[in-house]
């Protein structure tokens, strides 16, 4: 998958390590319904990973450099936990999944998929997800499929910083110049009409309770969380309503082909390479 491996995605849970190769050196095989949840987080977080990943050499700050070339990673790790675990339903790896999906069978939100536009827009787009994906973390952590779980509590404690980090430089542009201001801002108003659709349930939820995360249940902590950021930073929650359309189900944004082009050219025109 594209950036380097993610060696440091582990797992500590019950005293036991888990990895993506060992999730499908395992022998387990999630049913369908738990792989196509799985697809869900796993498309979302492989691309913001590629968003973020254009930031390289190209960020404010080198160490913001760093710091989102970081996040990136922490993502793609995410990524292949979901993929490689959705795969065994299948007998594909991550990287067919990855690779050799067409846009249409990708299950990505349109949040992630929109473009970074400024550096203002990138950190608005990631505290909305950051803040969400947070509180659907810290309650898969209770999910009745131990994979699920143990995934979910890994990814979570790298969700932490990311939630930290979009939070500071919120405040810092927030409370910053009037330019700042001004850019963050609009950034808030260009990503708002997305954050709906990551709360809408799916009649895939209501075959997996007890296992998946409804997400309908993690809209009022998140509005609560973000009213006090944003007031914090001097900043308004936005009123635009949703856009139309979108959901899990294959509606899907035109960025989508764009990152997936960039992602897959090489894989494609390389079937099968090793390297």
């Amino acid at each position: 998958m594209s950036f380097a491996s993610h060696d440091s995605a582990t797992k500590q849970s019950a005293g036991q390590a888990i990895t993506a190769e060992e999730i499908g050196a395992s022998g387990a095989t999630a049913p369908e319904d738990v792989a196509r949840y799985a697809l869900w987080l796993g498309d979302d977080a492989l691309m913001l990973a590629q968003r973020l990943g254009w930031w390289i050499a190209r960020a404010p700050e080198l160490e913001e450099d760093i710091a989102l070339a970081n996040i990136a990673l922490d993502l793609l790790g995410h990524a292949r936990f979901f993929l490689t675990y959705a795969g065994t339903a299948w007998g594909k790896t991550e990287d067919d999944l990855a690779y050799f999906r067409d846009e249409e069978e990708f299950r990505s939100c349109r949040l992630v998929e929109q473009e970074n536009g400024d550096f203002g827009q990138t950190i608005a787009r990631q505290l909305i997800f950051s803040y969400y994906q947070y509180e659907l973390y810290r309650r898969l952590v209770d999910s009745s499929d131990a994979t699920l779980a143990a995934i979910a509590d890994k990814a979570l404690k790298e969700v932490q910083y990311h939630q930290d980090h979009a939070s500071q430089w919120i405040l810092r542009l927030g409370l910053g110049t009037e330019e700042s201001k001004r850019r963050v801002q609009d950034g808030l108003d260009y990503m708002w009409p997305y954050v709906d659709e990551l709360f809408h349930d799916d009649e895939l939820i209501d075959a997996l309770e007890g296992i998946a995360v409804r997400p309908s249940t993690l809209r009022a902590d998140f509005d609560r969380r973000i009213a006090e950021i944003l007031g914090e930073a001097g900043l308004e929650v936005p009123g635009i309503p949703g856009a139309w359309g979108g959901d899990r189900s294959g509606e899907f944004s035109e960025q989508r082909g764009h990152i997936l082009a960039e992602m897959q050219v090489l894989a494609r025109q390389h079937p099968g390479a090793t390297w």
